[in-house]
C-alpha cells in the first residue's frame, strides 16, 4: 500500500450479523433488487468480497437475511397475540394481525421469505426461524375443530387466507380499509374442539 492509497476497511466485531443487519436495510429501503452482496459489503464497511467469503455467495448472505426477518416475523405475530384477549378466537385474529402487520411494514421481506429458491432452504437457521414462525400459526390453529381436513388442514387454510390477502393487499388489488381481515376471519365459522 503507498501513502496516496486509501487503506482497505475493516470490520471489528461481528461482521456476519453487521452484513445481514446491512442487507435487512438495502431491502427495507430498495427492495429485492437493491439488495446486492457489493451494496451489503458497502453498507457494512467491508470489502466486497466479504459476504461472498462469509455467507458462500449470495443465496448464503440472502438466507441469512430471510431467516432474520423469520425471526422479525415470529417477534411480531406473538406480540400481537400476547396482546389480546385470552380466548382462541382473539388470538387467532391476533396472529393474523400480527402476521398483515408485519407484511405490510416489511413489504421487501414478506414477499422474499416464501421465494425458497432464493435461499439455501435445508440451513439450520433458516429452518429453525421459519419452524418457529409456523408454530405460532399453529397454536393459534389448535384449539380449533379439524374436521375431515386435520389440524395440518386448518392451519393451511388460515395460513393460505392470511398471507393471500397480505399479497393482495401489498399488490394494491384490495382497500383492507374497506375490508378488513378481522371481518373475514370470523365469516370462517371455525368451532372450538
Amino acid at each position: 500500500m503507498t501513502p496516496s492509497q486509501p487503506a482497505k476497511p475493516r470490520h471489528h466485531g461481528d461482521l456476519k450479523t453487521a452484513l445481514v443487519e446491512a442487507g435487512v436495510a438495502l431491502l427495507s429501503e430498495g427492495g429485492h433488487g437493491a439488495l446486492t452482496l457489493r451494496k451489503c459489503a458497502a453498507r457494512a464497511g467491508v470489502s466486497h468480497a466479504a459476504p461472498a467469503h462469509h455467507f458462500n455467495g449470495r443465496k448464503g448472505l440472502m438466507t441469512a437475511i430471510v431467516a432474520q426477518g423469520f425471526k422479525l416475523f415470529t417477534q411480531t405475530m406473538l406480540e400481537h397475540r400476547d396482546a389480546a384477549d385470552d380466548n382462541p378466537h382473539a388470538r387467532l385474529v391476533a396472529v393474523c394481525n400480527g402476521y398483515l402487520a408485519f407484511a405490510q411494514d416489511n413489504q421487501a421481506m414478506a414477499a422474499l421469505m416464501f421465494r425458497t429458491e432464493e435461499v439455501f432452504s435445508c440451513d439450520p437457521e433458516f429452518q429453525t426461524a421459519s419452524a418457529a414462525a409456523y408454530q405460532v400459526l399453529a397454536e393459534a390453529c389448535a384449539p380449533f375443530n379439524a374436521g375431515p381436513a386435520g389440524a395440518r388442514g386448518v392451519e393451511v387454510l388460515i395460513w393460505s387466507l392470511v398471507e393471500g390477502y397480505a399479497s393482495l393487499a401489498r399488490a394494491g388489488t384490495i382497500d383492507t380499509s374497506q375490508t378488513p381481515f378481522a371481518d373475514i376471519l370470523p365469516r370462517l365459522n371455525l368451532q372450538l374442539r
